[in-house]
């Protein structure tokens, strides 16, 4: 049974879009006070009342926009049904995730481990905290759940090489002192993420599309809230929440860096704030739809998430790094060596027979704890 569309827009209506877009207004009036103002709001962060302020104010912008930006993302998934309703999700969310990245990179001294720190809290932040609690509120709802294995294993065939490569492999490498990779070898790794993603996207959307689907016929992804716009009208808003995004970015360095250097916050930190950005309203959506017993699209949301991530951020984060001379340190190290493999361990388990159930949720959210804690106590 597919999902109707009954909110159609009518005629074009000022005050509706007003209603419906008025974050917009919110994160295009930040971006100028910060524009006009930003030195001495920036003063504040030496207190740490104002430093929660200004932390709060430019981390609600931020995932505000971004919630918008996946908002827009799905109603354009309901026009376009899967699996390009969830590819569209995905690359507007790493399109943020990227932007957000360099963004705060860029700014001020340079963090090397930035990239690195960021895309593993994506991989604990989606395989254990996001994918913990869809399973475990499916289970608890439905009992037992169902996807197509053949799908989940595309995914993970994938994902496991890319996060091997980009996060393990760098410690282990000889060429270069430290968790790094040598010109070569970052090149290699660039070409090969891009080719097993294009080869992805090829398995996805054409020659094997039903691998991401349940059944015979997949259920229309839920509408969001909010009025049903044009394809084009979606589009532009999409881009239009996306446009502050990466100012706001650059913006909530001052405070991530100040956190850091001056009250000494575990460096990770800053990653983890990105990565919780992108993801959660992601997290939102896979919940949404394990809750409504549609664990496929939860699937193709958390583990796409995941691909798209590594697939394309390494690529174009090394791309970035060497055109600004900007050293990027990919190895994981100490406690988040051993995290990352037995995450990859544990999904490869939970995603091996087409069936969920409370347990694996439990387990996911029970590593995601200690990723967390090890933040602070690593």
């Amino acid at each position: 049974m597919s999902t109707t569309v009954s909110n159609t827009a009518g005629p074009f209506s000022l005050p509706a879009l007003a209603r419906e877009e008025w974050f917009l207004a919110v994160s295009v009036g930040s971006s100028l006070v910060f524009l006009i103002w930003g030195n001495p709001i920036m003063g504040w962060v030496h207190n740490p009342v104002g430093l929660a302020i200004v932390f709060l104010w430019l981390f609600g912008a931020v995932l505000g926009s971004v919630m918008s930006v996946v908002r827009h993302a799905d109603h354009l998934a309901a026009r376009l049904g899967e699996p390009y309703g969830t590819l569209i999700l995905t690359l507007a969310v790493t399109v943020v995730e990227v932007m957000s990245i360099s963004s705060v990179m860029l700014h001020g001294a340079n963090s090397p481990t930035l990239v690195r720190d960021t895309l593993f809290a994506v991989v604990m932040i989606v395989l254990n905290g996001m994918v913990g609690v869809s399973l475990l509120i499916g289970g608890w709802r439905h009992h037992e759940q169902q996807y197509n294995l053949q799908g989940a294993n595309a995914y993970l065939g994938v994902i496991i090489p890319l996060a091997v490569f980009s996060l393990i492999l760098p410690n282990y490498t000889v060429t270069t002192t430290g968790p790094t990779l040598s010109g070569l070898q970052e090149v290699f790794l660039a070409v090969m993420a891009v080719a097993l993603y294009g080869t992805f996207l090829a398995i996805q959307t054409v020659r094997h599309r039903r691998y991401f689907m349940l059944g015979e016929h997949e259920d229309a992804p839920e509408l969001p809230p909010g009025r049903q716009r044009s394809l084009k009208a979606h589009t532009g808003l999409l881009l239009a929440f996306m446009a502050p995004v990466a100012y706001l970015a650059e913006q909530l360095a001052t405070p991530l860096d100040y956190s850091i250097e001056v009250i000494h916050a575990p460096p990770a930190l800053c990653g983890a704030v990105i990565a919780a950005l992108v993801a959660t309203p992601e997290a939102i959506g896979a919940a949404r739809a394990a809750w409504a017993n549609h664990l496929q699209r939860s699937a193709n949301i958390f583990l796409g998430s995941v691909l798209a991530t590594i697939g394309l951020t390494v690529p174009t984060m090394l791309m970035i790094g060497y055109c600004t001379g900007t050293k990027i340190i990919l190895g994981v190290q100490h406690s988040d060596a051993v995290l990352l493999p037995l995450t990859l361990a544990v999904s490869i388990v939970t995603f091996a027979s087409g069936r969920t159930n409370i347990l694996q949720g439990v387990v996911h959210l029970l590593l995601f704890a200690a990723y967390v804690l090890f933040i602070f106590q690593g």
